[in-house]
């Protein structure tokens, strides 16, 4: 006798995640008092291409958004050791997502915040590629956040490379 495996219905986990990731995440900026509006991030020489500080207000509620659908599908998932790492990667990188900003605005310290969205891109990518082996969709849903992860290092590095000592 064959067992069917069903998949539960993602969208009844993204009713938690999605609000979770984008508490999560706005809350981590916030408290660090990140972007704009922070004298000392005001007060530093910024790289040609740095977006207005009104983008990232659009861009990362939709990301998150995204990272919190995604995530909920794999949620969905049967129970299995490729899942159960893929979850591992996903909130690993995550919590690194969440500690960046307290860093790198909090903390002000530049370069060690470019080591943390380094790691964080690299996992982040393994865990794309993971959920993308469980769930196609899922995996493509965390591109977007991958490339502005990309674009962000790069914000990160020039930032650090035009402001020494700061």
């Amino acid at each position: 006798m064959v067992e069917t495996v069903q998949r539960r219905a993602w969208w009844k986990f993204a009713i938690v995640t999605v609000p979770a990731i984008e508490i999560l995440g706005g809350l981590s900026g916030w408290l660090s008092n990140s972007g704009y509006g922070n004298p000392w991030f005001d007060g530093l020489v910024k790289p040609f291409f740095m977006p207005p500080g009104w983008a990232f207000g659009v861009v990362w509620p939709i990301l998150y958004a995204l990272l919190g659908i995604a995530v909920a599908m794999i949620l969905a998932e049967p129970p299995s050791a490729k899942r159960r790492n893929a979850l591992i990667l996903f909130f690993a990188q995550l919590a690194l997502n969440f500690a960046w900003s307290p860093v790198f605005f909090g903390a002000r310290m530049i370069y060690p915040a470019l080591v943390i969205i380094v790691v964080m891109v690299g996992l982040a990518a393994l865990a794309a590629g993971q959920f993308r082996q469980i769930r196609p969709v899922a995996g493509y849903l965390m591109l977007p956040y991958l490339l502005w992860l990309c674009f962000a290092a790069a914000l990160n590095s020039a930032i650090g490379n035009l402001n020494p000592g700061a």
